[in-house]
């Protein structure tokens, strides 16, 4: 289950689902006699990225699905060809799994140590992460990443009868990964996903004389029948478990994290100071 990654996510690989979609758009296309210029003048994109998202290398954003959908027939052929894209196409392939049981969890859990997680970064934040990642990725390769990030980002708010909890160390916000804006528009965000009801978010502080977390990163979900799942990633590596011994295990080290944290007021409190100083 070993590969190359970027943390929550992964990087994406050549995906030949990229390329059927640009099929089925440049075939619909060609139907309806428009030219790659026409289409983009249709759908509000240039002409260049039609022929990127054709050619299989551009990962395409839900707007332009839908406009290309509407301008194109509404067959209902690309949104379904987008659905399949969404599932692969972004996601590493070791990630791929986890983030199909993400999408039907119940509860989801995550303790994060290096950086903000995944389902709570602004698109900002996420870009200069896939900026920093080595071997470096082409820009379609971030772009495809990005709006994997962002569709992954959904859960919160269509998920309303699922909880999720994330506890997230002091230090990844006093980096500073990307500068000062960049910073300051992260907190922010933290600051209004911390109001959503299907939420609690925790901040552990840099002193604690006690601290469950110190093997690192981890993430756990419970599915629609109640069985729970983790999942631990590290460079080049995901590990999903299913094991019910080793899944109890890292959910008491993730309930101990939860009583060390600081409460749910008290880690909006201490965002609110860091944002103060920003």
């Amino acid at each position: 289950m070993c590969g190359m990654g970027t943390g929550n996510g992964g990087e994406p690989e050549s995906s030949g689902s990229l390329r059927t979609f640009g099929a089925v758009l440049q075939a619909l296309r060609e139907y309806h006699g428009l030219s790659r210029e026409e289409l983009g003048d249709l759908v509000g994109f240039s002409k260049h990225t039609v022929a990127s998202i054709e050619l299989g290398r551009r990962m395409p954003d839900p707007d332009f699905v839908e406009a290309a959908e509407k301008a194109l027939g509404n067959t209902g052929a690309l949104r379904r060809a987008a659905e399949h894209l969404e599932r692969e196409a972004g996601l590493a392939s070791w990630f791929r799994r986890w983030a199909g049981l993400e999408k039907q969890a119940i509860s989801l859990y995550t303790y994060e140590c290096r950086m903000i997680p995944g389902l709570l970064q602004t698109e900002a934040y996420a870009r200069q992460l896939f900026m920093d990642e080595l071997p470096i990725l082409t820009d379609e390769q971030i772009e495809a990443n990005w709006v994997a990030r962002a569709n992954r980002q959904r859960l919160l708010r269509e998920r309303q009868n699922s909880a999720f909890s994330f506890i997230i160390e002091e230090q990844v916000l006093l980096r500073g990964t990307g500068g000062v804006d960049i910073t300051r528009e992260s907190v922010d965000q933290l600051l209004e996903i911390a109001q959503l009801r299907n939420v609690e978010l925790q901040i552990m502080p840099l002193a604690r004389e006690s601290h469950a977390g110190l093997h690192g990163p981890m993430q756990l979900l419970e599915d629609p029948s109640n069985k729970w799942f983790a999942y631990l990633e590290a460079p080049e590596c995901g590990m999903l478990l299913s094991d019910a011994k080793v899944v109890s295990r890292l959910y008491g080290r993730y309930a101990r994290m939860r009583s060390q944290a600081l409460p749910l007021q008290d880690s909006v409190s201490l965002l609110q100071r860091i944002r103060g100083d920003l």
